[in-house]
This record gives structure tokens, sequence and C-alpha cells, in this order.
């Protein structure tokens, strides 16, 4: 599964992204044909809407059976690769194949599960596990870049190489987790939130896809990955409660993490980077000279979040990442 199958990854990049619209398009127009579901009425944040009213054993455990199928491949590629591939090609490699494949079958699966029982993993776990899984995953990246980009305006936190290390070699597992888990929470329904989340997804998934490439690693790519919470948590917010809603919250929270962490791993010139964060500067004060100056602070909400979760994960990460070095060394 090592051989190179000729086709360049960046090629199979730029493939990959139409493609990935073509395939949410294709969610929407099968979607059309959904039965329609009696949802119990909505109680607030902490529910998630898109559930059975009356779940059955089966309908369950379709969703928990799929998930666990699901991740078991991905993690068993990882695993293979780690073991097998070990280092970083140009070309598509026959695990980067089996991955596309797989996970283009299991999207398959989720879509007839959809319409054969409906539920996904939401009917059982909180809708706060899926959304942590996303912001764990965000806060892991800002972990495992620290050494290559900074944390804040390209000065490096004081996170020790031990703990970077470990997270770069082991991150595909919790990234794998946190992306398959969110796919398999909900049920593939159509409404614009639900496309735009799968849309995102589906993209994540191609970047599992494309492990040990080139275009894995490539930095434009993942900085937009980075970037695209950003337009979903905004996009989402408009139509959950219009245009009064809390999306400059979202907007402006993750766009102030990539002016002060992820633009400074582009190679940007020092002049670039003071007119992005000129623009985003001018931008957030003429939204909320709108919206009243009283609430620009919760801007901050979102950075500040991410930031200090690094802490708990570093400090939960060490001794793991000890332990492996010399589980590894004595090896």
């Amino acid at each position: 599964m090592v051989n190179d199958t000729g086709v360049r990854s960046e090629r199979a990049l730029l493939i990959g992204v139409p493609a990935v619209a073509l395939l949410t398009g294709l969610v929407w127009l099968l979607g059309q044909g959904l039965r329609p579901v009696a949802f119990l009425p909505d109680t607030g944040a902490s529910w998630y809407y898109w559930q059975l009213p009356e779940p059955t054993g089966w309908t369950r455990l379709s969703a928990w059976l799929g998930y666990a199928a699901h991740q078991a491949a991905s993690w068993g590629l990882i695993w293979y690769g780690q073991t097998r591939v070990r280092r970083y090609r140009r070309g598509l490699g026959r695990i980067n194949v089996v991955a596309l494949a797989a996970n283009l079958g299991f999207v398959a699966l989720h879509l007839l599960q959809t319409h054969v029982f409906y539920d996904g993993l939401a009917q059982d776990v909180s809708i706060f596990s899926s959304q942590g899984s996303v912001v764990l995953l965000l806060v892991m990246v800002l972990l495992m870049e620290n050494r290559r980009r900074g944390l804040v305006a390209g000065r490096r936190a004081p996170i020790p190489a031990t703990v970077v290390d470990f997270a770069r070699r082991y991150h595909g597992y919790l990234f794998s987790w946190a992306v398959v888990y969110t796919f398999w929470y909900h049920p593939m329904e159509v409404t614009s939130g639900h496309l735009i989340g799968f849309f995102y997804v589906f993209l994540l998934l191609l970047q599992s896809s494309l492990i040990f490439t080139t275009a894995h690693l490539n930095r434009w790519w993942t900085v937009s990955l980075e970037l695209l919470v950003a337009a979903h948590g905004t996009l989402v917010a408009v139509m959950n409660s219009g245009p009064g809603g809390a999306w400059p919250m979202f907007l402006f929270g993750f766009l102030a993490v990539f002016v002060i962490t992820q633009m400074h791993g582009l190679g940007l010139g020092a002049r670039t980077r003071w007119a992005i964060l000129g623009c985003y500067a001018l931008a957030a004060v003429a939204v909320y000279s709108w919206r009243g100056l009283g609430d620009l602070h919760e801007i901050t909400r979102i950075p500040l979040v991410e930031y200090l979760l690094i802490i708990p994960l570093v400090l939960l990460s060490w001794p793991i990442a000890l332990l492996t070095g010399r589980a590894r060394c004595g090896s």
C-alpha cells in the first residue's frame, strides 16, 4: 500500500475540493426524498432538534455501528501509515486511494442510514460533545504549530518540545475522532446549516485521506481549513438568529485567531500583516458601531477560550508524551 499511483497529491487536492462541493450538492438532492419527522419542540442551546421523538434499538445501533466502523477504519489507516509508510511523498500512495475510497464509502453508508433509520449519534450524546470535539481539534492545531508559526504575532509559547513532538506525531488519531464523531453525530439533513457543516467535514475527510503527502502539509490549504470554521460559525449564526444574532462574535472571534496566530505561518511580509490587522480592526469597529460598541468585547471570547484551553491540553499531554517517548526509546 506504499507505492505511488503517479498522481500528484496537490493535483488530487485541486480535484478534491470541487468534488466535495458536488458531493454536498448530491446530499442536498437526495435529501429531498427524506421522510418527514415530527420533531420534538426545541428547548434551547443544549437540545439537538434533528432527532427522532421515539428512537428504537435499530435506529441507535445503525448510527453507532456505522460510526464505530468508520472510526476503526480511519485509525487503522493512520496506524498503517505510521508503521509502513512513515515519510511524506509528493504523489498519492495506495494508502491515500484506500482512504479516499473508505471515506466516500462511509459517507454513502451514513446517507443510506439517514434515509432508512434517520438518527445520528445525537440521540445518545450531548450536542456539546460534538461542538467540543471541533474546538479541541482547533486548539490542538495551535499547540502543534507553535514551533513553526508561534502563538502570538509569531512568538512561540513556552510549550515543551516533548509535547509538541507528541502532538505532531499522534494528532491524526485525535483529529480523526473529532471529524468522524462529528460526522456521525448529525443525520444527513439538508438544512443550510447541515449542508455547510457537511461541506466542511468532507474537506476535513479529504485532508485526512491525504496523509503522508506534501498536500497534507500545504500551509495555505491547512490555514484555509482553520479559517473555514469562521465562515461556518458565522453563516449558521445568521441562519439561526438572523442579522441581529451573534454572528459578529463568531466572525471576528475566529478571525482574531487568524490575525494573532495563523497568518504568521504563511510567510507574509510585515506590511501585509499590518494591513490585514488594520482591515480587521476597521471592520470590527464598523460592525460594532452599528450594533453597539459596548458589545465589542464579545469578539475576545473565542480566542480566549482557544488560547486558555492550550494550558490544560499541555498539562494533560505532557506525562503521556514522556511515557510514550520512553516506550519508543526502550523499543
